[in-house]
């Protein structure tokens, strides 16, 4: 089995998680591409949606499912999405595609949220993969000064502009033990829309598949 295929497995469990009859959080990436795919054949089953990007509400678009605006939304018990890394407790990494803010609202706004990741993903701390931060562009070099005093390494994601019309800043070369205290501090930093450390939001099952199968994990 392929990342891929591991992807689309996961994907397929997901779907066992949705409550019929309600709006559906749904995130972003290409595991979550997948989850769209087979959502085609469940469409009689979800009224609406609420999408972290215009990516994804493009691919719910096209196969029928409503997108609505969370503003006119009272409950979503279900909130899909993938991730760049996650702990066995359900903090995670998030934002390799740009999404973060919406996906951080979102699953805010959600009663559940359902991690859906290939075995490459799970690690015991936090930091392997480049910690991304939403920034202001004004705020672009104040920011960048300060997550270097926070011992991390801050590049700029090229010329990507997020759905909000703000820049990427990836944070190389940190390990994060703490990663409530560290999205707190990010957070605080004047300039910063959000970071993509999910401790304050965690999900509460991450399915993962792997070449023996899928596995399923609650913190």
């Amino acid at each position: 089995m392929n990342q891929d295929d591991m992807k689309r497995a996961v994907a397929q469990a997901a779907l066992n998680e949705i409550v019929p009859g309600t709006i559906l959080g749904v995130g972003t990436g290409s595991t979550v591409n997948h989850l769209i795919d087979l959502l085609a054949d469940r469409v009689a089953d979800i009224p609406g949606a609420v999408s972290s990007s215009e990516a994804s509400t493009r691919r719910l678009q096209a196969i029928g499912i409503p997108v609505l605006d969370l503003n006119d939304v009272d409950s979503i018990p279900v909130y899909i999405d993938g991730a760049d890394e996650v702990t066995p407790e359900g903090f995670m990494t998030k934002g390799g595609g740009g999404a973060l803010t919406r996906e951080k609202i979102v699953a805010s706004a959600s009663d559940r949220f359902v991690c859906i990741v290939d075995e490459s993903k799970i690690v015991e701390t936090l930091g392997r993969f480049p910690i991304p931060v939403e920034v202001i562009p004004m705020a672009t070099s104040v920011v960048g000064r300060a997550l270097g005093k926070l011992g991390g390494r801050p590049v700029k994601r090229g010329d990507f502009v997020t759905d909000n019309g703000n820049i990427i800043l990836d944070i190389h070369d940190l390990r994060l033990k703490s990663p409530g205290d560290f999205e707190i501090r990010v957070n605080n930093i004047p300039g910063v829309v959000t970071c993509g450390v999910f401790a304050s939001t965690p999900s509460n099952l991450t399915i993962v598949g792997g070449p023996e199968g899928i596995q399923a994990i609650s913190p």
